[in-house]
């Protein structure tokens, strides 16, 4: 991300993610998890208690960030035709990870009720009862059409619509980027203002908990800053002064004891920081919040710096998996403390033993992905041969 500095606004969009991205996100995955262990206490200290946004914020606008770096350029050096074919391939993607994070789920929660015996409870917990009862047949077909969005799955969903997006905003682009804006802005009044929303039952009237539409402004948020689609703001005393007093004055609007002492008169009405339709005031506290992170990153993040960052780092460079299996843990995580209570021996543990395995995940997988089984990696890993034992060319 530009650092707002006349000179840098000349310079092509980076090529390449920056410690400042790989951190913030990998710090959302964090934050995710623990958020999504069911009753788990440490829920109340991560920021999202002490403002209108969270952790869904950070994920989806570093994610709008991520795709610029990954996409955009694919369609200004080979074309639409490949830019979109890029993106096709990166939705197919997270389409199966959705799924088959939703499946991992369900045979979680039916084996551990049937390993504990508890008849349904974890089951239920999940709300899978229509799924595995009569009306599973309507609700797998509802799942691999993206009609049935199962509460606790409804991020990758909206992701996946965002990303879908790309190919439209690079278009409109080319006209101009104020125009992919202001059709960005368009889209999320028709979500917030005209309430419309895809259908998340096939049984229900509920609509996607994240609603694309809206929260897709989030997404193009990251993404026009990359692209220099919107100018990055200087980082200035008197800016991180007004960013800070609007964090702070929120505070007692959204934690649960400043709502509880507030009079009825006083409270924030629900639609302006609705979360499935992306409130305003929660864009507004994002912004203020994302502002305050990035002067306190540093230049081009230069404060970041240390072995907790590069933990942080790698975790945020391999978000899409670390994510899908943070759900996974956070779902262990929330049947291990309903099994064997909710003490605060028991309530550490679990967040981390659920970070040790978000940070083994993000290693895995990025060995992976540098194929150590390579020709590159294989001619370094090879031992030299002292030339004084070489075989001559004679045959020795």
């Amino acid at each position: 991300m530009p650092d707002g500095s006349k000179a840098e606004a000349r310079l092509p969009p980076p090529k390449h993610r920056d410690v400042r991205l790989d951190f913030f996100r990998g710090i959302g995955m964090f934050i995710i998890f623990i958020a999504h262990v069911p009753r788990n206490p440490w829920n109340d200290w991560i920021p999202a208690r002490f403002g209108f946004s969270d952790a869904t914020e950070v994920f989806v606008f570093c994610s709008g960030m991520a795709s610029a770096i990954a996409f955009a350029s694919v369609f200004e050096r080979a074309g639409f035709r490949l830019g979109l074919a890029r993106v096709v391939y990166r939705c197919w993607q997270v389409y199966w990870c959705h799924i088959g994070l939703f499946l991992a789920a369900v045979a979680l929660m039916v084996g551990a009720d049937h390993v504990f015996g508890t008849g349904a409870q974890f089951v239920t917990s999940l709300s899978l009862n229509r799924f595995l009862g009569p009306d599973t047949g309507t609700a797998i077909l509802g799942l691999f059409t993206l009609t049935y969005v199962p509460h606790l799955f409804d991020i990758l969903p909206m992701y996946l619509v965002a990303l879908t997006l790309i190919p439209v905003m690079m278009l409109l682009a080319t006209i101009g980027p104020p125009l992919a804006l202001l059709v960005s802005v368009l889209l999320w009044v028709v979500a917030w203002y005209g309430g419309f929303n895809f259908s998340a039952e096939p049984w229900e009237d509920r609509g996607w908990f994240f609603n694309p539409l809206a929260w897709q402004l989030v997404f193009f948020t990251g993404f026009a800053f990359v692209r220099g689609w919107l100018p990055t703001p200087p980082i200035d005393r008197r800016l991180v002064a007004v960013a800070a007093a609007v964090v702070v004055a929120i505070i007692p609007f959204a934690h649960p004891w400043g709502i509880a002492a507030l009079p009825e008169s006083f409270r924030v009405p629900h639609e302006l920081v609705d979360k499935t339709s992306l409130g305003p005031l929660r864009y507004v506290h994002f912004l203020a919040l994302a502002y305050l992170a990035y002067a306190a990153a540093g230049v081009r993040g230069s404060h970041l710096r240390g072995p907790i960052v590069a933990v942080c780092c790698k975790v945020g460079q391999q978000s899409l998996a670390v994510f899908v299996s943070g759900i996974i843990f956070s779902l262990m995580g929330g049947i291990a403390l309903a099994l064997n209570g909710y003490t605060i021996a028991m309530v550490t543990i679990v967040n981390l033993c659920g970070f040790a395995g978000l940070i083994v995940v993000a290693y895995v997988v990025g060995w992976f992905k540098s194929k150590p089984w390579g020709v590159k990696h294989a001619i370094a890993a090879r031992p030299s041969v002292s030339l004084s034992h070489a075989p001559s060319q004679a045959g020795e």
